[in-house]
């Protein structure tokens, strides 16, 4: 069976990472690409590496265009997708890379968000481990096959968690003080033209923002571990600060968290060893070894390094991913797959570009 889809947000980074990933599935046909301001251009005019959809029109971003389609991704800015999804319940599956389906608690919307809140959805992220290691926690893909509507991950929410869930599931960090940073590409903003963003601003800097528990990516992560510790959300205290780095994209997220008491290093690197050991596209790095960004350039891969501070008495886990990868488009159609029965990887590689 092929499926139609239609992507909303086609002239974005994230909508036309959605499109190039696509452009490569066997199973999938894409019949339909929309935009807002750039309705009625040439799809080539804003994503000119995608070749074989140069063919396309944007079209505009409306109910009547996105349904009749077997799915629609909306790759809208947060607090959009929530009107059109409400008006798609003819579509057999939806999948959102904005974060209005992503949060369980109108709370944290609230704080974090605000505007109207929407139910959440089945979360895209499939190795994150839901349920502490000690009651035999499964995997958020259990929680995706025959998914009809899904929310893709915010990218430094998926890495840090993916990062941690281990160590919190099984019960040898303390996820009560954790502390995070990030180095971020800009493409993680969007490509609406922001002054903070202009390469003028970025280039030969290390730009902070978000600083001191204001970013959105919080509640998500607290969500993501407390359902993998089993834990009340309100357990999980981050501190989060993400830096802009000149790269277009990536993420090289640095966390640690104190060991609980009595916990071993075997049994902590165990841990990580125990949840990603079989999987595909996270992967636990050798003893000693730490991932960079480079390493997963264009690739649906997460690379994990994890290092013992006994000094300090913390666990410290060094993530890369592909923010516009990983992080968004490849998290989501991973989704996908897993939710129409089809192999999980296809259409998305492990290898990434270098240099």
């Amino acid at each position: 069976m092929t499926y139609s889809v239609a992507v909303s947000g086609a002239s974005g980074y994230a909508g036309g990472e959605i499109l190039r990933l696509l452009a490569n599935h066997p199973d999938v046909e894409i019949r339909t690409v929309t935009a807002h301001s750039n309705a009625g251009q040439q799809l080539s005019e804003h994503q000119p590496h995608l070749r074989s959809l140069a063919h396309l029109t944007l079209q505009d971003t409306t109910p009547e265009v996105l349904s009749g389609h077997d799915i629609v991704f909306l790759a809208l800015p947060h607090g959009q997708s929530g009107q059109y999804t409400d008006a798609l319940g003819d579509v057999p599956l939806v999948i959102d890379a904005g974060a209005d389906h992503r949060l369980t608690s109108q709370s944290a919307w609230d704080a974090f968000y605000g505007g109207a809140f929407h139910e959440p959805w089945a979360y895209g992220v499939p190795e994150l481990l839901v349920g502490p290691a000690s009651g035999g926690g499964v995997k958020q893909r259990e929680h995706l096959r025959g998914a009809t509507r899904i929310a893709a991950p915010g990218c430094n929410a998926s890495t840090v968690s993916l990062s941690l869930a281990p160590g919190v599931a099984a019960g040898v960090i303390d996820p009560s003080d954790i502390v995070t940073v990030l180095a971020v590409g800009p493409s993680g903003a969007g490509k609406s033209l922001k002054t903070h963003l202009l390469g003028s601003e970025i280039l030969g800097s290390a730009n902070p923002y978000a600083v001191g528990g204001t970013h959105r990516h919080i509640p998500e992560i607290r969500q993501a571990l407390a359902a993998a510790s089993g834990a009340d959300p309100d357990g999980i205290r981050i501190s989060f600060t993400p830096v802009i780095v000149p790269m277009a994209r990536g993420i090289l997220a640095t966390s640690t968290a104190p060991i609980v008491p009595g916990a071993t290093d075997a049994q902590i690197r165990d841990a990580w060893q125990a949840a990603y050991g079989d999987e595909t596209f996270v992967q636990l790095l050798p003893e000693g070894s730490v991932p960079r960004t480079a390493d997963v350039l264009g690739a649906n891969t997460a690379l994990i390094g994890l290092a013992i501070d006994r000094a300090a008495n913390r666990v410290v886990v060094v993530t890369a991913v592909d923010n516009l990868v990983k992080g968004t488009a490849g998290a989501a159609i991973q989704s996908m797959n897993i939710a129409l029965g089809l192999t999980e990887t296809t259409a998305l590689s492990i290898n990434g570009v270098a240099p």
